[in-house]
């Protein structure tokens, strides 16, 4: 019996015998082409072979690791936004946990199937479950169903990440949830996307600032402290399947840290009957804007800091950005006669005057090429330095300032904070101008008075009044009383050691002078029954830049109680009123009266006791 291959290997003999039946392939050529296939086939399976060794045993792990990447799903875990309170804790800013809604199109076609096979009774879920989802949807988040169909049955790319809604609370998505499951319904994702919140609308929001759509600050103390707020965002990693997360499959977790907790000064309840007070001062006086303080002269604290037109950092970036940053530190304006508390100051303070000393007042004093006058015209007259300061004096504040060197007078209003931002961790603060130690004869006077030559912003005013009310001790403003990090560590804000600037005889001596000129005011707009007060106006010209010329006025009122313990400083400044008079007095003092009384009862500051000096400005007969 013949073999298949028997006829390779056939004796040269029966070769020729058979030849005539038919051709035959030369043998060395057949056995060359049979061994070059049979050397193919070995090198396939070697190779096959090769790769099956590399894979299972040599590359196993790294194999294993990218099918692992494949099904691995990794999520940003977001930090919460550290709370900003009052200083009495009532929560001025905070961050809820809210989430962002998500649709896989495909999933919900499929009813959590996706590419497996699909039974008839699977088929009718998945059919029903787009018009069930909605209904769930508008039953929990509000609209209509005709509004999360299209997203809910879409196809084409984007199927698989339809949004449905943001800044849905999270115990809302998990009440959807549970929803969902009661229904065996699939499809329905969320992410972690916290939102800020301002319980109180603007309620403080040219301090407290807001947040833009990534979540960052974006002005206020929500800006100047954000890497403090911010906290550090976590990680999640875990093994998923189309049908969702692999309950036993390799997970990891980076905890986040959230921001810290911020503690301020600012007394809620003031901050928003101060709010009020101004706004309706604002609007009855046709201004501009307004701006309002409330210090604690012994500590620097401020309790209430104020401006109007505000906005509502819910809606920040929507905000008419001129109302947003806090004028109080970024907007330096002329002081006007507010300037004269300090000058009078540091001339006393210098032994050059006492508010005793008769001063010859002309109508009117050179200053440069310009002349000066008072705002009530008048010849010459005799006024005490302490009526220079009741009845306002122009031409007596110059004529006393010139006493003085001019650097030494500089020095003085450096001490007092002029000149240099006051720290108070607000973003864009000015310093304000203070002319240089080579000032002009000019400059010296204008800033004497507070008439040119010097800018303020309000708070660096303030704060420097409030140096006088403190017996001559300058504490440096502050807004931040605390933080508290994650950890619940309370770090204390530290500010500057506080410097003396004048003697505490100095600043009882202008303290009695500033409780004259709240006597003499015949309006009375800085009297409160059962406390003596102390008090001064400004009024200045606005210099305009786009015709190069005055234009408006900025008018102001400050005022100290109670005189014999100042224990409050409210300053109001109001700009370019076009209703109410054009003073100071008539303008911004109404707002300051209002503040300092109810601040005065909110804090249970005791009434004055004794009796009350009056003290004349001139010895004039005429005008005592």
């Amino acid at each position: 019996m013949s073999r298949p291959l028997d006829r390779f290997f056939a004796p040269q003999g029966s070769a020729k015998k058979s030849s005539k039946r038919r051709r035959r392939l030369p043998v060395a050529r057949s056995v060359g082409r049979v061994r070059a296939l049979l050397i193919v086939v070995a090198v396939v399976f070697s190779l096959a072979a090769g790769r099956a060794v590399q894979v299972q045993a040599i590359d196993a792990t790294n194999v294993a690791a990218e099918a692992a990447d494949q099904m691995t799903v990794s999520h940003v875990l977001p930090a919460f936004r550290g709370t900003i309170t009052d200083r009495n804790g009532e929560v001025l800013a905070e961050t809820e946990d809210t989430v962002e809604i998500h649709a896989d199109a495909k999933l919900i076609r499929t009813n959590g199937r996706n590419d497996a096979p699909m039974t008839a009774s699977d088929r009718v879920a998945a059919e029903a479950a787009p018009a069930k989802i909605a209904a769930l949807l508008v039953q929990y988040l509000g609209g209509t169903v005709e509004e999360y169909l299209p997203k809910l049955t879409a196809t084409g790319k984007s199927e698989s990440y339809q949004f449905i809604a943001d800044k849905v609370p999270a115990a809302t998505y998990r009440q959807l949830q549970e929803a969902m499951t009661a229904q065996k319904l699939v499809g329905l994702r969320q992410d972690s996307k916290p939102t800020r919140t301002y319980p109180n609308g603007v309620l403080a929001a040219n301090i407290l600032g807001f947040v833009n759509d990534n979540g960052d600050g974006a002005s206020g103390l929500e800006f100047a402290l954000n890497s403090s707020l911010a906290g550090k965002d976590g990680k999640e990693a875990y093994e998923n399947s189309p049908n969702g997360r692999i309950p036993l499959g390799d997970a990891a977790l980076v905890e986040p840290v959230d921001g810290a907790d911020i503690t301020l000064s600012i007394d809620a309840g003031l901050q928003w009957q101060a709010e009020q007070v101004l706004a309706d001062r604002v609007r009855k006086t046709n201004a501009d804007n307004g701006m309002v303080v409330v210090m604690n002269p012994k500590t620097g604290e401020i309790l209430a800091l104020a401006q109007y037109p505000s906005f509502d950092p819910n809606a920040g970036g929507k905000a008419d950005q001129k109302n947003v940053p806090n004028r109080a530190v970024t907007d330096p304006y002329t002081p006007g006669s507010v300037q004269k508390v300090l000058t009078l100051s540091a001339l006393m303070d210098m032994g050059l005057i006492s508010p005793s000393d008769v001063v010859v007042v002309p109508g009117k004093v050179k200053s440069g090429d310009q002349y000066v006058s008072d705002a009530e015209r008048h010849g010459t007259i005799k006024l005490y330095v302490r009526g220079i300061l009741a009845k306002s004096s122009n031409v007596g504040t110059i004529i006393v300032s010139r006493k003085a060197a001019k650097n030494a007078l500089r020095e003085y209003w450096k001490s007092f904070g002029l000149g240099s931002k006051t720290g108070i961790g607000l973003p864009g603060e000015s310093g304000g101008i203070l002319p240089g130690e080579n000032m002009p004869d000019y400059a010296r006077d204008g800033a004497a008075f507070g008439g040119s030559a010097v800018a303020v912003t309000m708070v660096q005013e303030a704060a420097a009044i409030a140096a006088i009310a403190n017996g001559g001790v300058y504490n440096q403003p502050s807004l931040i009383t605390s933080t508290t990090d994650a950890d619940g560590t309370v770090t204390p804000r530290t500010t500057t050691q506080p410097h003396r600037v004048v003697s505490e005889e100095t600043a009882s001596n202008m303290l009695s002078m500033m409780e004259t000129m709240a006597q003499r005011n015949s309006a009375h707009v800085f009297d409160i029954p059962g406390y003596r007060v102390g008090a001064k106006t400004g009024t200045s010209k606005k210099f305009d830049t786009t015709c190069n010329c005055f234009r408006g006025l900025v008018t102001s009122a400050i005022s100290v109680a109670p005189v014999e313990d100042p224990q409050l400083v409210t300053y109001v400044v109001v700009d370019n009123p076009r209703r109410d008079g054009a003073a100071g007095a008539s303008v911004a003092g109404p707002a300051v009266q209002d503040v300092m009384s109810v601040a005065l009862t909110r804090y249970g500051v005791p009434q004055s006791s004794g009796k009350v000096p009056h003290l004349p400005i001139s010895p004039d007969p005429k005008l005592k």
